[in-house]
């Protein structure tokens, strides 16, 4: 049996050891009744806390394998912002706002 750990932890604070083979116990040694539907939900919790680091990762340009368009650099921001104000695009058709609009597009949030 292959218990989930980190749900577990999750879902039953007071649990400092997990074993596949005898389950869950209190620091005092008394055993823990898992309830599965109680894992579950904690493992629903972790997933969406999951991929709201994901997300932000993604968004403020911190490339991991599976990454796929991020925020361009705090100062290739700024020389968009300058070409934009340069070109008189206060708008939302300058390449600075087109190019928050993809990645936001591209990256939604969770």
């Amino acid at each position: 049996m292959s218990l989930d750990h980190n749900a577990i932890r999750k879902a039953y604070p007071d649990v400092v050891l997990i074993n596949d083979d005898t389950g869950a116990f209190k620091e005092d040694g008394t055993k823990v009744t898992l309830v599965q539907s109680n894992i579950d939900a904690a493992r629903v919790t972790l997933d969406a806390e999951a991929a709201a680091v994901q997300y932000k990762k993604e968004r403020l340009g911190k490339k991991d394998s599976t990454s796929t368009t991020n925020y361009a650099s705090i100062g290739d921001q700024l020389d968009m912002l300058y070409a934009d104000m340069v070109a008189g695009k206060f708008d939302t058709t300058g390449t600075w706002a087109t190019h928050i609009k993809d990645v936001k597009d591209k990256n939604p949030k969770p």
